[in-house]
Parts: structure tokens; sequence; C-alpha cells
């Protein structure tokens, strides 16, 4: 009995408790072993056989595909259809879907996405520069939500093209920069009347934080469910905040409902992210589908931070303008 055939009865005696896990099968860890045992063994570089066997790319080498990561990519797609040709739910590895690799990229739906993100935000910081004279109020207070999203999207692009400790860590802390941006922005647009050392204080106690959050999920094994459930809180907090303001000036403001319905899109594409199914194609799942819905929302936000600029300095202009607090 071959190798090949002893694997395939090892994975059946897995059954269906762990059908959705298919880097714990036996299949798999064997696969693996044997393939790194023959393609792996003379060194570190990627070897000369791996190479031959799954045909690498220029772009598999420029992002580091190493001949053991050939081996869990090959013995992936293996499982895979071993599972398919049993009838068994498709699994997962690692807590991850299986991708079809495109030019290196390891999730090339999600990469795209997330530099179609990046575009759009760069694109409309640029409109809100031109539209916008730099002494209005809250004109800085754009520019660093911009850029915060700009830096997350630049490496949610990097984590989605290559998976290392390295670039999930950066990619989940630069999101939640972006979540708590938001949140800072809220405040800092109700309190922009307010004097600069206020600000000053809060602007510190937010950096403050961040570092210190930054810190915890540097150190330790990395908790998902507490950093989703600190992004949920805070991303609430923002649009519990911006509802409020909606309520209160929706008689003078009348541009208050492009923030109002930013966030209420925002979070129906958010509930992509509570689906959860295998690949469509072996390239669309629910994560990358909710970087694509988040792309065309993004202008309702920076309309509203143009209008709102315009409004704001022109009441700074009048008298009428210093009796509101808004």
């Amino acid at each position: 009995i071959t190798s090949q055939t002893c694997a395939i009865v090892l994975l059946l005696h897995f059954g269906h408790t762990l059908a959705s896990n298919g880097d714990r099968t036996q299949f798999f860890h064997n696969c693996r072993q044997n393939c790194e045992r023959t393609n792996c063994s003379a060194g570190l570089e990627i070897q000369e056989q791996a190479i031959n066997f799954y045909g690498q790319t220029v772009f598999d080498r420029i992002f580091g595909w190493s001949c053991s990561d050939e081996c869990t990519y090959g013995c992936m797609w293996r499982t895979v259809f071993a599972f398919m040709e049993r009838g068994w739910p498709i699994p997962q590895f690692y807590g991850k879907w299986p991708f079809l690799r495109l030019l290196g990229m390891q999730e090339p739906a999600s990469v795209i996405f997330s530099v179609m993100n990046f575009i759009m935000h760069l694109r409309l910081l640029r409109k809100f520069r031109r539209q916008v004279r730099p002494d209005s109020p809250c004109y800085k207070l754009a520019h660093i939500f911009g850029l915060t999203c700009l830096n997350g999207w630049v490496w949610s692009s990097i984590f989605h093209t290559r998976d290392f400790p390295l670039t999930e860590l950066l990619d989940y802390a630069f999101a939640y920069s972006i979540v708590l941006c938001s949140l800072y922005c809220m405040i800092m647009r109700m309190l922009h009347r307010y004097s600069l050392f206020l600000r000053g204080v809060i602007t510190l106690a937010f950096i403050s934080y961040y570092i210190n959050y930054f810190a915890y999920l540097s150190v330790g094994k990395f908790n998902y469910s507490f950093n989703m459930k600190v992004n949920i809180a805070t991303g609430t907090l923002a649009a519990l905040g911006w509802f409020i303001w909606c309520h209160r000036v929706r008689l003078r403001r009348p541009y208050f409902r492009r923030i109002l319905r930013f966030y209420v899109l925002f979070a129906m594409a958010m509930s992509l992210e509570l689906l959860d199914f295998p690949p469509i194609l072996w390239i669309l799942d629910a994560h990358s589908l909710w970087h694509l819905a988040t792309v065309p929302l993004v202008s309702l936000y920076y309309d509203f931070m143009i209008e709102d600029c315009k409004t704001l300095r022109l009441e700074k202009m009048t008298a009428d303008g210093y009796g509101y607090f808004d």
C-alpha cells in the first residue's frame, strides 16, 4: 500500500468533527511532511525541485514563497480535493478558507479591494484639499483621518498578500487605528470650539491608549475575540456620538444626512463579516466582499467633512456662528 493510500485511509478516520479543520487532519500532515522531506531537506532556500514542481512565478519568489510554503499550499489543495471527493464540507486551514494564489498573493481579492480603498481615500483626500481652505476649522482633523486610513489599507494589502505573524499584527493594529481615529475625530469635532489645552489632553490620552493597546497586541498570543470586541465597542461609540449629533443639528445642518447615511450603510456592510462561506471561485469570500463594500461608502464621509468644514468656516466669519455648540 502506498503512503498516499495510507494517508487517505487515515483521513477517513477523522470523520466530520474535524472536517472544517484541514490542517489538523493526518492526511494534510503526512502530505506536508513527505513533501518537505523530499524537496526541502537541502536548506532554507527555495529548492529547484519545488520550483519546477509547483511552477513558481517571479511574483511567488518576490513575495517569499519558500519551499515549505509551497508544500503547505500544495497539500492544502490535495486535502481540499480529498474532502470534496467524499462529499465533506470544505475545510479551513489555520483559520482561513483555501484561496487560489494569484501573482504570489494569498488572498488576491482582499488585496485588490484593499488597494481600491487606498486609492479611494487618496483621491477623496485630494478632493478635500482642493475644495476646503486650510484655515477652515477641522481641516487638520480630516487629514488625520485620511492619513490613518491610508496607512491602514497599506497594511491590509500587505497582510492579505502574505500572511506572516508580523504582517498580521500590523494589519490588525492599524485596522483598529482607523476605528479609534473615527472615535477621536467625532470627539474633536464636537469640541472644536473648546480650548487647545483640553483638546491636547484628549489627544494625548488617545495616543497613550493606542500605544498601550498596540503593545498588548504585540505581546503573547493574539486574542482575536478580544480584539474584535474592542473594535466593535469603539466603532459603536463613534457611531452613537454621530447619531446624537445628527439628532441635535438636524434642523440647521441638512448635510447631517451624509454622515448618518455613512454609518447606517457601514453597519449594513459590516454584516458581511458575520457570513462565513467557502470562497466563490476560490477567490471571493465574505471578508473580501466586506472590503469591496467599503469602497463606495468612503465618499459619504469625505463629502460630509468637505461640507462641514466649509460651513464651520463660514460661521467663523460671522457673529452668528459663535452661538452654536455642535
